[in-house]
């Protein structure tokens, strides 16, 4: 060990607070781990697989559940620092025997903490060196590398952004000794020896519990307030015993349309759902948007639900964030995860998409009254057409933190400040969109209090509360808070994530488990019940489905391994939080 003006006697006391720190990262990883087996679109994870990793390398040195290295790990707090050899981690990590520096260490973790760290230095993600590469040539992965660059430095003392970033992709290339795993990545870093700020790391944890204890006090908050609700709207038991579930009576035949806006220069294929209804009537008409890195198959599920029950369905795929889009990003062929200029371009797909559709199906379809879910990235575009302005003086003042923020969104949202000036004034808004079902949705910076607010047309949130990506607080629960319009809803999946209501797509990137959930099934169950309820309510102007929009109803469909809360309304005190928004 190296110490620095400082009597050894302090050494124990600043091991026993790594420890302390350890073990609140350990209570924080326990709040986000799930078990299930799925594969998801690409999305965002390559973005959170490289968050995580830099993250957790990031934390007080060797003692996080991932350690850090080249041939030395120097762990520096203040003036004192410590080192620890890679040759000890490796040796624990393949034989699982304590040597060297390690043994002075080890006594102050449990026996599980030492095989949670064993585990977490041989945990691969799963991504070539080339995917690996065009990500961390991006914006939002360059991004990811500032933030974890200001706690893993060189031994020189400066940041470690290229180090960091070569490291990675070499350990990704290398396959034979691991691929990227936390192990390959010490030994592949460029320096002989890595230093951790390991006071930063701790500031991590902190942050990082601080998040986490605020999104489970919302959540408690949102239960408790479904509770309330339950015991005011009691329904028949008529309504209990019908199954939103069960596929309706109408066969439908899917086509594949093409659309061609020359004004933007812009194609996009469309998939339209058309069931067999003898009526004269025009179909009443429901939109579907992807995620980011999603495709067309993403809510197939959902799709074809709608379609037995006799509405005709929509499902565009974009082409600057779909699955496309992550496949030119990865194989070189383009230098972003998606534009900025796609923040405009989504919301225009659907506006262009209604137009053709009017002009090509006449009555065929109703047009003028149309229902619109999506998920994530199309939870934003929903919300955009719905009447949600783009908030330049949000954007700005959170973006300006935005690089001490754990709210991965932002990464998206932010790039609204860089759409060129000529688009900024371009009206989103679009009234034939009557309704609106927003998944996932970003909203916190680029819409804002002020934006929100001016939806005025029913409205459905749904929140995963372990969604890292658009975090159920700052972007759902908060947002909720802000919205005026009579007709709204807030649907909580406890233990959802920001993958648990997506199909599985063909050639869809591998999600470990944690990032799923615990049933996909159920989260996609739950999206078939709530979503026909609210467009039967709001689209085919049903009054039988109105029952079904309501906190009983919820507590009656909701299932054990990701319980279900529907509420009406939510007072912003009974969060009782202090800049949560901020926090995270």
């Amino acid at each position: 060990m190296i110490f620095s003006s400082f009597n050894s006697s302090r050494k124990p006391n600043f091991v026993k607070r790594l420890a302390q720190a350890q073990n609140e990262s350990l209570d924080f990883n326990t709040n986000i781990k799930k078990n299930s087996k799925h594969k998801s679109p690409f999305g965002f994870y390559l973005a959170v697989t490289i968050f995580q990793i830099g993250c957790c390398l990031s934390l007080p040195g060797f003692l996080t559940k991932k350690a850090i290295g080249a041939e030395d790990v120097l762990l520096n707090y203040g003036v004192l620092e410590f080192s620890v050899s890679v040759e000890s981690l490796e040796t624990y990590a393949t034989e699982g025997k304590i040597k060297g520096e390690l043994k002075s260490y080890a006594g102050f973790l449990s026996p599980e903490q030492l095989q949670q760290f064993r585990v977490g230095l041989n945990t691969s993600a799963d991504f070539g060196h080339l995917e690996i590469a065009q990500f961390l040539y991006s914006f939002q992965g360059e991004k990811i590398l500032e933030r974890v660059s200001r706690v893993i430095k060189t031994k020189a003392r400066q940041p470690g952004f290229y180090a960091i970033r070569s490291a990675l992709i070499l350990a990704a290339a290398d396959k034979e000794t691991g691929g990227l795993t936390p192990l390959n990545i010490l030994k592949k870093f460029p320096t002989d020896a890595l230093r951790i700020d390991s006071r930063q790391g701790v500031k991590i944890i902190k942050d990082l519990s601080r998040v986490v204890q605020q999104n489970s006090q919302a959540i408690a908050a949102v239960e408790q307030k479904a509770t309330r609700e339950r015991q005011e709207n009691a329904i028949s038991h008529s309504v209990r015993d019908l199954n939103l579930l069960m596929p309706g009576k109408y066969r439908y035949r899917k086509q594949l349309l093409t659309m061609q806006d020359n004004s933007r220069d812009r194609t996009f294929p469309v998939e339209l759902y058309l069931p067999q209804v003898q009526s004269k009537q025009p179909l009443p008409l429901i939109i579907i948007s992807h995620g980011l890195g999603s495709d067309l198959t993403t809510f197939a599920y959902f799709a074809k639900h709608l379609a037995s029950h006799g509405y005709a369905v929509a499902v565009p795929e974009h082409p600057g964030s779909s699955a496309s889009q992550i496949e030119e990003l990865l194989s070189g062929l383009d230098s972003n995860v998606t534009p900025p200029e796609e923040l405009i371009d989504r919301p225009l797909d659907i506006k262009f998409l209604l137009d053709q559709l009017a002009r090509d199906y006449g009555n065929k379809l109703d047009t003028n009254n149309v229902g619109m879910i999506g998920q994530s990235f199309g939870a934003y575009t929903a919300l955009a057409i719905a009447g949600a302005e783009l908030n330049w003086s949000t954007l700005e003042r959170d973006c300006l933190n935005s690089d001490d923020s754990w709210n991965l969104s932002l990464l998206i949202q932010c790039l609204a400040l860089q759409i060129p000036i000529m688009e900024t004034d371009i009206d989103l808004k679009d009234e034939r969109i009557t309704s609106a079902i927003a998944i996932n949705p970003l909203t916190s910076a680029v819409f804002g209090k002020e934006s929100l607010s001016k939806i005025d047309i029913p409205l459905m949130l749904v929140s995963g509360s372990s969604d890292p990506i658009t975090p159920a607080l700052s972007e759902q629960i908060i947002p909720f808070t802000w919205l005026t319009t009579p007709e709204k809803y807030l649907v909580l999946l406890k233990g959802g994530t920001h993958f648990s209501t997506l199909n599985e797509s063909a050639g869809s990137i591998p999600v470990p488990p944690q990032a799923i959930g615990p049933s996909p099934k159920i989260a996609q169950d739950y999206i078939k019940q709530m979503g026909l309820a609210f467009f039967g309510t709001y689209v085919s102007q049903q009054s039988t489905y109105a029952d079904y929009l309501n906190a009983e109803y919820g507590a009656v469909i909701s299932k054990r391994q990701i319980p279900l809360s529907l509420i009406e309304s939510l007072a912003p005190q009974s969060l009782q939080l202090k800049s949560a928004k901020s926090k995270q």
